[in-house]
């Protein structure tokens, strides 16, 4: 087999064992096993433990696509809508992730050290880099001093409190308080 078939195969098995592993926990939840995942993907343990020698390594890999949709939602809706508009229709969105996502990354990072570790740093800056932007962005409608670390609090706060619909009604709310009254 030439090296290009097997990379070529190598990236379709990770990519289906991905797949397996997101149906599975948007299912089951994060506590899956990864014998489910290898069967649900039609691949062996082998294969399954070459890409992913841990369950922490394949976890992370399924919320590393979460936390990329997210922020590619921010970048997308950035560009579509107004700026005050862009940055609530994200934080709807980031507070449906923080409420029904959290045990994933939880799971994802529960190896020694991963709860303040490099991948969760990485997904921490990558949400803030977002927030940031779409809250500059919106500048002008927001009240003066308002930092996108103030915003994300909020909206965090508000995930973490209730459940999903509530957390997406209280942060309808925010876009009143936060609002300068100029949008």
């Amino acid at each position: 087999m030439s090296p290009d078939r097997k990379r070529a195969d190598a990236t379709r098995n990770a990519a289906v064992l991905l797949t397996a592993a997101r149906d599975l926990v948007e299912r089951e939840g994060s506590d899956i096993s990864l014998d489910q995942v290898a069967r649900l993907a039609g691949v062996g343990n082998a294969t399954l433990y070459r890409h992913f020698p841990t369950r922490e390594d394949l976890l992370a890999a399924v919320y590393a696509d979460e936390v990329a949709a997210l922020c590619a939602y921010g970048a997308e809706v950035g560009r579509a809508s107004p700026p005050l508009d862009a940055l609530f229709a994200w934080l709807d969105a980031f507070v449906v992730h923080v409420a029904t996502k959290r045990p994933l990354a939880l799971a994802a990072t529960e190896g020694p050290g991963g709860r303040r570790g490099p991948r969760f740093a990485a997904w921490h800056a990558s949400i803030n880099a977002v927030a940031a932007d779409l809250v500059e962005g919106a500048r002008g409608d927001l009240r003066t001093g308002l930092t996108a670390t103030d915003v994300l609090t909020l909206a965090r706060g508000a995930a973490l409190a209730a459940d999903v619909e509530t957390a997406r009604r209280l942060t309808a709310y925010l876009r009143d308080g936060l609002s300068s009254g100029r949008a």
